[in-house]
């Protein structure tokens, strides 16, 4: 990461979540109404997305109505099992077109990139790089989406590692901001393999959010999420509103 050497005063780190990612837009459209804008935003999966368009200019509400049109269908293709069930392609060239900036080192805001190095094993911040194809990688679920190859090595979601990434922005952020879009919620049956897939993943990653919100300047989980699935883009108003509602009426001190 070359940033280490960088300091800022506001860091926010922008959690996975699938389709709950809606929700950051409007926790980050609440924040700019109180007047907090971050310096640096870091991301991972959904999280990555979201901060992708802001840090491309994009208000909230602007990334919102563009994310929203993709449905999980329109984004997504069946594969032949191989390294994963689904092919995350269509994302890289329908939706990410819309970000202006290639490379990840251009955007407006500095963004940093959480993904999973699924050959040695680790987690990577990326803040340089094809920007498309970094936010495609951490965005791959294991299994089912096929990993990203990048330099001759394989990545996929970070989330995997870091479901919420802090880490870097305490290296270099006074305050920092943690937006977690991943409560469990209880449910009464999996009957598919997608269901069954994303369902162990989102149990694997879910942070210990008692220590991630001790790393924290302010912590921002809203619970109402646990309703909602990660692949529940049929309901991203409501999601949207959750996160924006819930953070409009936190008393906020940093």
């Amino acid at each position: 990461m070359s940033k280490e050497n960088k300091k800022y005063d506001l860091g926010i780190a922008l959690g996975g979540g699938g389709a709950r990612g809606f929700a950051h837009l409007g926790i980050l459209k609440a924040l700019e109404e109180k007047g907090i804008k971050p310096d640096v935003i870091s991301g991972v999966s959904a999280g990555a997305i979201a901060g992708a368009f802001i840090a491309s200019g994009h208000s909230p509400k602007e990334a919102f109505d563009i994310i929203k049109q993709y449905k999980f269908t329109g984004i997504s293709e069946f594969n032949i099992p191989k390294t994963g069930l689904l092919s995350s392609a269509k994302m890289k060239s329908r939706l990410l077109k819309k970000i202006s900036k290639e490379r990840l080192e251009d955007l407006e805001i500095p963004l940093i990139i959480c993904v999973t190095n699924m050959l040695d094993g680790k987690a990577e911040y990326l803040d340089e790089g094809p920007l498309a194809d970094i936010i495609q990688a951490s965005a791959s679920i294991p299994v089912l989406f096929s990993p990203v190859e990048m330099n001759g090595k394989l990545y996929s979601d970070g989330g995997i590692f870091d479901n919420v990434p802090v880490r870097p922005l305490k290296k270099i952020c006074k305050k920092v901001i943690g937006a977690s879009i991943s409560p469990i919620q209880q449910i009464n049956e999996l009957t598919s393999l997608i269901q069954v897939t994303t369902r162990m993943f989102q149990l694997a990653v879910n942070p210990s959010n008692g220590e991630l919100e001790k790393q924290c300047d302010l912590f921002i989980e809203p619970v109402e999420l646990c309703n909602y699935d990660i692949m529940d883009t049929k309901h991203a108003q409501e999601i949207f509103d959750i996160g924006y509602e819930y953070t409009k009426q936190m008393d906020i001190k940093l």
